[in-house]
């Protein structure tokens, strides 16, 4: 069935542009948003993993929630997604709740991804304590549960109970397992309102049919079309195995060329005429030779239709 939770959808986990000093280019960002709600995303999360969230100081994260906004001026509805997750509950607090005063619809938040051996019940108290000091009534936040990045997952019974407790402030988690049957646990154990957004666009198709909400990931940036086809597909009760089977073989040649952020921005450079914007060190950006490899395993693929 369709989901019809507010922020259901396609969203791309954007990259984050930077000078050639690696500051951010405040300015480069809502023209890059406007880009990408023209190419039919419903939103965007800022400063996830691809947008190498945790390489920025919370002076430069605020900076970018805030020149953000600005994409409402043409896209009025274009949703704006925070990352927010740090290993400081204060920090946490503190951008989480900037980026709800800022007029973002809701917060996608890492557990706490220092002490891994943290028990459940310490994962809870830290999620209940941020709902509490930083999610308004009106607002969303979203786990991030992603263990292979973080090695702190987020358990389906803190799932369960962060959802018990804050049934409308909690409202899901973005997924960024390599499993679709992960995702319908989630999805469905909880309540059919239960927001689940996949980070693997392979798994778009299969995990919308079992309860996903949509998407958040690196590859909307190049390729959204494709990924927006499948969900209206959905929404219409049907399915587009066409357009599944581009973004899968798409995705296959994106998996060669990891971590996501120097590959996403040479690609959005090369293909869609972006600035080549560099990385954050510890990452490194591509080669030319590396970004022309990309692109014509990319290009041999064909465009998308």
């Amino acid at each position: 069935m369709p989901s019809h939770h507010p922020l259901a959808g396609v969203y791309a986990a954007a990259i984050t542009p930077l000078n050639e000093d690696h500051s951010i280019a405040l300015n480069d960002i809502p023209s890059y948003l406007a880009f990408l709600a023209q190419r039919g995303c419903h939103g965007a999360l800022l400063l996830g993993t691809t947008g190498e969230g945790p390489s920025f100081s919370d002076e430069e994260r605020y900076a970018a929630f805030k020149v953000a906004t600005a994409v409402r001026q043409e896209y009025p509805d274009f949703r704006l997604l925070a990352g927010t997750g740090t290993p400081s509950l204060e920090e946490t607090i503190d951008l989480t709740k900037s980026a709800f005063d800022m007029g973002f619809e809701g917060a996608v938040t890492l557990p706490p991804y220092y002490f891994y051996q943290a028990d459940e019940d310490g994962i809870f108290y830290w999620f209940a304590e941020l709902i509490r000091r930083a999610v308004p009534s009106d607002g969303y936040l979203l786990g991030y549960h992603f263990p292979f990045q973080a090695r702190v997952p987020i358990p389906e019974r803190v799932l369960a109970r962060l959802r018990d407790q804050f049934p409308s402030q909690f409202a899901g988690v973005k997924d960024s397992t390599t499993e679709a049957e992960h995702t319908y646990k989630i999805g469905t154990a909880l309540d059919p309102n239960f927001l689940a957004l996949v980070g693997n666009d392979s798994l778009l198709a299969d995990t919308l049919q079992i309860g996903a909400s949509g998407c958040i990931t690196a590859l909307a940036n190049l390729h959204s079309p494709s990924l927006r086809k499948i969900w209206d597909a959905h929404q219409q009760g049907q399915t587009d195995p066409a357009a599944q089977a581009y973004i899968d073989a798409q995705r296959m040649v994106l998996n060669k060329y990891a971590p996501f952020p120097p590959s996403v921005k040479a690609l959005v450079a090369r293909i869609h005429g972006f600035p080549l914007w560099p990385v954050k060190l510890p990452l490194r950006s591509l080669s030319p030779e590396q970004t022309e490899q990309a692109y014509q395993e990319i290009e041999s693929i064909g465009r998308e239709s």
